[in-house]
């Protein structure tokens, strides 16, 4: 399986409000391909539903940790990586299973847990190399530093 490159993207928010944490792999953020696939696997609601995360409202606890699965709140076994578009991530979240291995970072067995009847398998795995992943996630950090919470 090839890898997925992945970076966060970090800006405030509209108002000008915190800042607001959206995964991107291979240049295209999450959020626009979870729409997608929604829409085209014929779910509804679907598009626009999706949101980045704002540590600055939620006790994630470090982002390194956050996304590596360890996150300090998350719900089970697997861990919110997109929230609503509203800003409140328990609203509209997409959940990941996050797993770790010396060399590789997987995501996989998506769900929105308020609609558990939704099929998700056919959306990612996506896999990425533990270096470029790692990497990733020290420049979210140095970039949320003055804002985390």
């Amino acid at each position: 399986m090839p890898s997925n490159e992945i970076r966060f993207d970090c800006q405030q928010r509209g108002d000008g409000g915190a800042l607001v944490v959206r995964p991107f792999i291979d240049g295209a953020p999450l959020t626009e391909l979870i729409d997608s696939f929604e829409i085209a696997s014929g779910m509804r609601p679907a598009g626009d539903a999706y949101g980045g995360l704002i540590p600055g409202f939620y006790r994630f606890g470090p982002m390194q940790d956050h996304f590596h699965g360890r996150s300090a709140n998350a719900m089970g076994p697997k861990t919110p990586v997109l929230g609503c578009e509203c800003g409140e991530w328990g609203c509209w979240p997409l959940m990941a299973r996050i797993s770790t291995t010396a060399d590789l970072v997987i995501w996989d067995s998506f769900e929105q847990p308020h609609r558990e009847t939704r099929d998700y398998t056919a959306f990612g795995p996506f896999q990425f190399e533990r270096h470029q992943y790692d990497d990733a996630l020290l420049a979210l950090t140095a970039a949320i530093a003055p804002d985390a919470s």
